[in-house]
């Protein structure tokens, strides 16, 4: 189990015990979550796949491939998201993806900004990555800031990049360098 502690949050791995929680998370943000996601079949909110994907990330996790950190608010330890590194790839890339999800009664306090700076953290110090991508809807404003508030920097725009929800949409890449990172926290 890996726990990173901020100021309000606590990213924390999931296992096997949080499938229940996870399941909640994922039903109860099924529409809103879906504005930027795909709609998945209804079987995807079922304790019984999140327990599935769970298993699979604590494998992918032993593996340095993956670490899929529940956000826990934390005062109540309230399961509140979740917070991504995957597709991670080992040198001559040293890269990996990040991804985050925020439940939607927790939106707009500052909580997805100070997960991912911890997931920034972890990514750089402890799993030596140099490079980190998030792919992002121009539609999606607030995650745009948080990812800009963290250093990253927009570089390019993937063409038709995801099938969300019955049409192929464009996305924003972004990322952030190890030595900008370094260089952020020098200051």
């Amino acid at each position: 189990m890996v726990i990173v502690t901020g100021k309000k949050v606590i990213l924390r791995t999931f296992t096997v015990n949080d499938a229940q929680q996870v399941t909640q998370l994922v039903a109860r943000n099924k529409y809103h979550w879906s504005q930027f996601e795909p709609l998945h079949h209804d079987h995807f909110y079922t304790y019984d796949t999140q327990y599935r994907k769970i298993v699979e990330s604590l494998n992918l996790m032993r593996a340095n491939r993956e670490y899929v950190f529940g956000i826990f608010d934390q005062e109540t330890t309230q399961l509140i998201g979740q917070v991504s590194l995957f597709s991670m790839k080992r040198l001559p890339y040293a890269s990996g993806l990040i991804g985050y999800s925020i439940d939607e009664k927790f939106v707009g306090r500052g909580i997805a900004s100070e997960a991912l700076s911890l997931a920034i953290q972890f990514a750089f110090q402890t799993a030596k990555l140099h490079r980190l991508e998030a792919y992002v809807s121009p539609n999606n404003i607030g995650s745009i800031r948080v990812l800009e508030k963290n250093g990253f920097v927009r570089e390019g725009l993937l063409r038709q990049l995801l099938f969300i929800n019955g049409t192929w949409q464009d996305h924003y890449l972004y990322a952030l360098l190890v030595d900008d990172y370094n260089a952020m926290n020098e200051e």
